[in-house]
């Protein structure tokens, strides 16, 4: 419930502070003295949009704080989920800055207008006759079946499985789209890694085969070297081996006047011996080469399959073609864990749809059971709103297809008068009997759900005295459950109330500003005098005044 509301530089109020109690609270005042301001007032704590000329004080902000008990309606997870600060003592502050920036807290923490609406949403409820449109929406006829039905943790689970239920069907669509793609390219990439896997590619395989390719192709001129250096080498009388030897000889036979001679005879006999070492070498790739044209076209070919297999897949590495043929492994592979993962997903899905299905049973039995409960107190509360002929006619009807709020679909018609056809509520009802439909359908919510504060905006206007009277009754009657506030132009329903305001305009120094105060015993007889006989009060009108306040 709302607690306090405090408002400074907004519209035509200057400042103003005012405390609401529990039970039913009245508020009147002349046309034009500032009640809608009011309600602009709470339209910003609830979240709408502001604009500078909201300013009484352009060179000012204004600043509209609201505070709320909210013990009894269970938000502590809203708190957590949107990461604030719960306080059962809840205080909401906008900010319209002169700039035009609007800000917007909760708790002293800032946040957003999305955030704010989605509380507000839990703490007040402002129904004015406009808004007796809900009534001929699906979720909101819904609603008040379900409150009646008490289909509440029923719905709560069901919302909660649909939200998994949809979340697997997307993730199965998805899962099936990828299977889709690869199997359409299976046979494709089958080939491919065929191809690839018969070419039994090694990271290492080009550099060693090109230059296989290019000894094998190039035997005749790499012998005619090997022979021309062995040639050179070995010759009996001037080969470097012989030439070595007699240095070798000479150096030999002084190396021992110096350490310098001895190093470098040291020396020249490791090149003996490593030149001897090469010599070898050269001998044994002379003797080992051979022109063998059946090989080197072996070697072009298996160079030739890895240049084809490079071109076709656009890379020029052999590491690069490994990539590939993993990929093409893997694809494969995953085709077959897709499918699995199909299977299991279907399976989870076909067990969420069961317990979907289960729980929308309970919810149909629930609303066909509330139906005839709901349209009996429709037409007591009628009954004493001058509505005694109003007959509904309501048929849920179970569907293959998971709604928000269940399986089924509802049928809602109306009729006001003996004798007339039934038709759809938003064709066939007056705003007259819309707005007694709605008052009845908020009585029996508040019976079976915690409402928050609700604020009956002049949904008496064009009622006779006489409904007026028990408009009034209805809405103390709320009040014992929840907090109502009425702005009414009708003494009936000012006199229910158990604390009476006054919205009225004063002037000084050529500045109208609204004000608001709460009326004592003897200024609330006045106040409801003046609403029965206008301005000039007569010893009848408080008379009348005192009857109905008694």
């Amino acid at each position: 419930m709302i607690t306090s509301l405090s408002i400074s530089n907004f519209a035509l109020i200057e400042k103003l502070g005012i405390d609401f109690s529990e039970g039913f609270s009245i508020i009147t005042g002349e046309t034009g003295a500032g009640k809608s301001i009011l309600l602009g007032a709470l339209g910003l704590i609830m979240g709408k949009r502001a604009d500078l000329s909201s300013l009484k004080n352009k060179e000012e902000k204004c600043v509209v704080e609201a505070h709320f008990n909210i013990a009894a309606y269970d938000l502590k997870s809203f708190f957590e989920a949107n990461d604030l600060d719960y306080e059962s003592d809840t205080i909401i502050r906008r900010e319209i800055l002169p700039s035009g920036k609007s800000r917007a807290f909760i708790n002293d923490t800032p946040v957003n207008l999305a955030e704010l609406q989605d509380l507000s949403a839990y703490l007040i409820d402002i129904h004015s006759q406009h808004q007796t449109q809900e009534l001929s929406e699906d979720d909101f006829q819904f609603r008040i079946i379900d409150a009646v039905g008490s289909n509440q943790a029923f719905l709560s689970n069901y919302s909660k499985l649909l939200k998994a239920y949809k979340k697997d069907k997307s993730a199965l669509a998805n899962l099936n789209e990828s299977l889709k793609a690869i199997l359409k390219e299976q046979d494709y990439n089958a080939f491919l890694l065929e191809e690839l896997l018969a070419a039994q590619l090694k990271s290492e395989d080009q550099t060693e085969l090109e230059s296989l390719f290019e000894q094998l192709n190039n035997v005749e001129f790499i012998k005619e070297n090997l022979y021309k250096s062995l040639a050179v080498a070995s010759e009996e009388q001037f080969g470097v081996i012989q030439n070595l030897k007699e240095i070798k000889t000479a150096l030999q036979k002084i190396s021992g006047f110096s350490k310098e001679y001895q190093s470098i005879f040291e020396r020249l006999n490791s090149v003996a011996i490593e030149f001897d070492d090469i010599s070898d070498e050269i001998n044994k790739f002379s003797e080992n080469l051979v022109h063998d044209p059946q090989q080197l076209e072996l070697v072009n070919q298996k160079l030739q399959m890895i240049y084809n297999l490079q071109k076709k897949h656009q890379v020029s590495t052999v590491s690069e073609l490994l990539e590939i043929q993993n990929d093409l492994d893997n694809k494969a592979l995953s085709a077959s864990t897709l499918e699995t993962d199909i299977k299991k997903l279907e399976e989870s899905l076909a067990k969420t749809a069961s317990d979907l299905d289960a729980i929308a049973v309970s919810i149909y039995k629930n609303r066909e059971t509330a139906i005839p409960v709901l349209t009996k107190k429709w037409a007591e509360i009628l009954l004493l709103l001058g509505m005694p002929n109003v007959r509904f006619k309501i048929e849920v009807s179970p569907t293959e297809s998971y709604l928000n709020n269940g399986k089924d679909e509802l049928q809602f018609l109306f009729s006001a008068n003996a004798g007339s056809d039934f038709g759809l509520l938003k064709k066939v009802a007056s705003g007259g009997e819309m707005s007694r439909i709605m008052l009845a359908t908020k009585a029996i919510l508040a019976q079976y759900s915690k409402l928050p504060t609700i604020i009956f905006d002049e949904i008496d206007t064009g009622v006779s005295g006489e409904i007026a009277d028990k408009m009034g009754e209805i809405m103390k009657d709320m009040s014992l459950q929840m907090q109502v506030l009425a702005i009414t132009h009708l003494p009936q329903i000012a006199a229910k109330g158990n604390d009476h305001f006054k919205v009225f305009k004063t002037t000084a120094d050529n500045q109208t500003t609204t004000a608001l105060k709460l009326l004592s015993k003897d200024e609330r007889i006045t106040e409801i005098a003046q609403m029965l006989s206008g301005s000039a009060v007569s010893d009848s009108a408080i008379n009348h005044a005192k009857a109905l306040l008694n």
